[in-house]
């Protein structure tokens, strides 16, 4: 049986903050604001796999009030997340995400960041699908306030 999943999630762009996004840090003058590291696609990703599995959100499993998970990094998060999958059933057939980012260009970081997610998900690079886009200078992403990403998960029960 295969499920779906959508995940969605924005941070805020701030100064002295590190950018990471997709498990890559990112050269820039400013990061993302958050408890954790702040990784708004691997963030939108576990919720994409948590909701395909019926689990419950991150803001439940990873509170922000639970120091546990402060500057955390994200991916240890997956990794958590993959946990719970596994527990379930469940294994991840594929995942097509998408960052939403004025600045700074994504394109040149998307093969590390394909190659890092796909480890930590326990599948082949090919099943990982990132892609960026502008919004044209429009909207909190086009005055570079912050960035968004969603991500559609499918995974099978094995």
């Amino acid at each position: 049986m295969n499920r779906v999943g959508m995940g969605y999630d924005v941070h805020q762009l701030v100064e002295d903050r590190k950018l990471i996004v997709g498990g890559v840090e990112i050269p820039f003058e400013k990061g993302l604001l958050g408890h954790s590291d702040a990784d708004v696609l691997v963030h939108a990703m576990m919720d994409g796999l948590l909701g395909a599995a019926a689990l419950p959100d991150i803001g439940t499993l990873f509170p922000d009030n639970d120091m546990e998970y402060k500057d955390i990094d994200s991916t240890v998060l997956l990794a958590r997340v993959m946990e719970k999958l596994w527990e379930k059933g469940y294994r991840v057939v594929n995942v097509d995400a998408v960052i939403m980012a004025q600045r700074p260009k994504m394109m040149p970081h998307i093969p590390a960041m394909r190659e890092k997610l796909a480890k930590v998900m326990g599948v082949e690079e090919d099943c990982v699908g990132i892609k960026a886009t502008t919004t044209e200078w429009l909207g909190f992403v086009g005055r570079e306030e912050g960035m968004a990403a969603q991500a559609v998960c499918l995974v099978e029960k094995v």
